[in-house]
């Protein structure tokens, strides 16, 4: 027999998170540390778990209208200066491209931290009249951000993946319905897809995207008691219109500036993924997500292993649909379930001789760990209910950690109190950036996530200033 030497999970994940989820993601194989500063490497299967995320957005947007293309990596710092406040927001985070060899470059070429500048000087030459648009463009593409400490592998590294669509239609009111329809199809990617609940909201003006009239936003809330921003989209208004002049002729011939939208999601989703679902033997994956649904581990002694290998490989064929991975390397079971156990594979089945005698098979559920005996002719009837009721548990207590950690507060004193228990706060806002400075300065470091759309009919007081509240807001310590 083979050595069995990979070593499983060996802390707690309430007891120390930050260094269970780094054992989770480097020990089931996602992803590894790379020799810059902030840049990580994504292995096989976390690059699989990236492809069905990708392969569900593109025919979501696809279905919309949106079509994919590709813009340059570099931007020539004029282009990066055009709007103002874009590059205002985005200056500590840019890395240069100064030099080819030993010959310093005429003018420095900035790589990619969003592709707005690059894309609307070609949008100024494409769009001459309405019937140009809407123009809808989508890339797939990484983009560095380089301005942070402490970086975390998938929930912050200076490089990250993500899809960007970058849109521009003759009315605002078009612009501004694709960007709600936008969020809700991350929002239905998050639950659908990942098993993930969120809040849709409006972020605030200090938080929205540098550029945007508006940004609306996912935020999510980990088991940890940290919020992170899922995908969003951005309103761009007429701002980058005016500064990089796309125009358009209406029907009535007369020269107007179109309306944008900015939108994403990123590799961010995965850790978040891994954060929320993730337990003490290592990752769990929901079924609609999983690179593999089921892993067969046949339980092989000298005597009838080869009538048991036969079975198995029987049952692949049978559930093949369910990209199933057959396990007979030379290693004992128990080391086998461990580390599928460890890589989150939904359903783990089990077969052996006195199994095959019975015409059954064991199968577990990842997330539960509960087994279940299932005769031979309703496997594939029996692993269809199991992992859609798997998909739904999950689902179930993802919006369970939401609800468990929120709490309302009404004054400062309660806020602060919510925030060191590692909770977040609905609070109510008077909608002054002063008040949402001071929130985050007295709470040491929470700060408004969002608006939620949802509100209730009756707004009282800020928690900051005492005024009459104007919104609801989400309150958390947030990556």
């Amino acid at each position: 027999m083979a050595k069995e030497t990979k070593e499983g999970i060996t802390v707690s994940k309430e007891k120390d998170f930050s260094e269970w989820y780094t054992q989770v993601v480097t020990k089931s194989d996602l992803a590894d540390y790379s020799p810059v500063s902030g840049c990580m490497i994504f292995k096989p299967y976390a690059y699989a778990i990236w492809e069905k995320i990708v392969a569900t957005v593109d025919k979501k947007i696809k279905k919309m209208g949106v079509q994919n293309a590709y813009f340059p990596l570099l931007i020539p710092e004029k282009l990066l200066n055009k709007e103002k406040e874009h590059v205002e927001g985005f200056s500590p985070e840019v890395a240069w491209v100064t030099h080819t060899g030993k010959s310093k470059l005429e003018e420095r070429l900035a790589i990619r931290p969003t592709s707005e500048t690059i894309m609307y000087e070609a949008y100024a030459r494409w769009i001459r009249s309405w019937r140009d648009l809407p123009l809808r463009l989508n890339q797939f593409n990484s983009v560095i951000r380089w301005e942070f400490k402490n970086p975390v592998l998938f929930l912050r590294t200076r490089e990250f993946l993500w899809n960007e669509g970058h849109t521009a239609f003759a009315t605002k009111k078009e612009a501004e319905k694709e960007c709600t329809d936008i969020l809700n199809t991350y929002y239905d990617v998050l639950k659908d897809l990942l098993a993930l609940h969120s809040v849709k909201g409006k972020k605030t003006e200090k938080e929205k995207f540098a550029g945007a009239e508006y940004t609306i936003s996912t935020e999510l809330f980990m088991p940890h008691g940290r919020a992170i921003q899922g995908p969003d989209a951005h309103h761009d208004g007429q701002n980058f219109a005016k500064a990089f002049g796309i125009e358009f002729l209406d029907e009535k011939e007369k020269k107007q500036h179109v309306w944008q939208n900015t939108w994403a999601i990123s590799t961010r989703v995965i850790g978040i993924l891994i954060a929320a679902h993730g337990d003490d033997k290592g990752l769990v994956l929901p079924p609609n997500i999983a690179p593999n649904q089921i892993v067969i581990v046949p339980i092989i002694f000298k005597k009838e292993g080869e009538k048991v290998l036969k079975k198995a490989k029987e049952l692949v064929k049978q559930l093949k649909e369910h990209n199933v991975i057959l396990d007979d390397r030379d290693y004992s079971p128990g080391w086998k379930y461990n580390e599928w156990e460890l890589k989150g594979v939904p359903l783990r089945i089990e077969i052996g001789p006195n199994d095959l005698k019975k015409k059954q098979v064991i199968i577990v559920r990842r997330d539960t760990g509960k087994k279940e005996i299932v005769k031979e002719n309703k496997v594939k009837e029996v692993v269809h209910k199991l992992l859609e009721d798997m998909q739904k548990n999950l689902y179930k207590q993802s919006e369970k950690i939401f609800t468990s950690k929120k709490t309302k507060a009404a004054t400062m004193s309660a806020l602060q109190k919510v925030i060191k228990q590692k909770k977040f706060a609905e609070v109510h806002w008077c909608g002054e950036t002063t008040c949402e400075e001071t929130i985050k300065d007295k709470t040491e470091g929470a700060k408004i996530l969002n608006i939620p759309f949802e509100q209730p009919k009756k707004v009282s007081n800020c928690v900051c200033c005492k005024k009459q509240g104007k919104h609801q807001v989400i309150v958390a310590k947030s990556y």
